[in-house]
């Protein structure tokens, strides 16, 4: 009975002892962080690796520092110019310091996420609705730059802040479908009317250049013909004199009497002709005086 109950108190011992070491040994990853409060009081992180705690004096608190977002749902706020619009976001936040984000707020999701709805509200209700449906990008810097400041006494950075809907009234977007329409319309005639001025002006820009072609074209045939008949009334002339130049120089060698033949040698061709009327030059009158001259000298002979 004696064994029965020394084994017994071994065993509870041996559970107590892996108890203790079960609550002393602790292992952080890298991503985390152990911020230890002994009796109460904060001692700091620590982490990542082997952390040794003192059991029942020790109470760890562990804290991520992973890049986390949260989503807020959707929102009705009223714009400047009482027009309302429902918009949903994102946020991304940090934690930059895990001491802080444990001492200095208790759920610092669920805080940033009520500072982000109340943000949100102020920075659209000073904001006309085309200027919220237009400038989702100044919206998002404005939110980040607010939740940052008060963030940053938690030891959280809000890394960004992105909108995701934003949803007008349905008559609003009823307007806006049909102004769209409008304006796609407007673009469409405007496109067209500017197809028919580029085809016009190509169409009469090519004219222009053909008729620019055209006139080249009979300017340089004219220019290519008077040059031709230049050329050809000066070779002609050329002839011309060649040939009044060659007959000058045979008519120095020819006398009289060679002249009378051919005069007498034309006078045959006409009387062979089936003409009853001639025409006889005074200079064959007068050339017939030297015929009959000589005629009469050889009869005398």
């Amino acid at each position: 009975m004696q064994g029965i109950l020394d084994f017994s108190l071994i065993l509870l011992l041996a559970l107590f002892g892996i108890v203790l070491i079960t609550m002393a040994v602790r292992i952080v990853p890298e991503y985390k962080r152990m911020v230890i409060f002994r009796l109460g009081r904060s001692i700091g992180a620590q982490g990542p690796g082997l952390i040794l705690l003192i059991p029942f004096v020790d109470r760890p608190v562990t804290v991520d520092l992973r890049e986390v977002f949260f989503d807020v749902p959707p929102q009705t706020c009223i714009t400047a110019d009482n027009a309302q619009v429902s918009i949903d976001f994102l946020v991304y936040d940090k934690v930059i310091d895990p001491v802080r984000s444990v001492l200095e707020v208790e759920d610092f999701t669920g805080a940033a996420r009520g500072l982000a709805i109340t943000t949100l509200r102020a920075v659209v209700g000073a904001m006309d609705l085309d200027d919220v449906l237009s400038k989702r990008d100044d919206i998002n810097r404005i939110l980040h730059e607010k939740l940052d400041e008060v963030t940053d006494r938690w030891g959280i950075r809000v890394m960004a802040v992105e909108i995701r809907e934003v949803v007008p009234p349905r008559a609003i977007e009823e307007a806006m479908t049909r102004q769209m329409s409008a304006e796609r319309n407007r673009r469409a005639m405007v496109a067209e009317a500017e197809g028919k001025r580029e085809a016009a002006i190509t169409v009469a820009t090519g004219d222009k250049q053909a008729a620019i072609l055209k006139a080249e074209g009979s300017r340089e045939s004219q220019i290519l013909e008077a040059e031709g008949q230049r050329q050809a009334a000066i070779l002609g002339a050329e002839g011309f004199s060649l040939a009044l130049g060659k007959i000058f120089e045979v008519a120095k060698g020819v006398d009289s009497k060679t002249l009378t033949l051919q005069y007498l040698e034309a006078l045959k061709q006409l009387g062979e002709g089936a003409s009853t009327k001639f025409i006889i030059p005074t200079e064959l009158l007068n050339l017939a005086k030297p015929i009959s001259e000589y005629a009469k000298g050889a009869h005398q002979e």
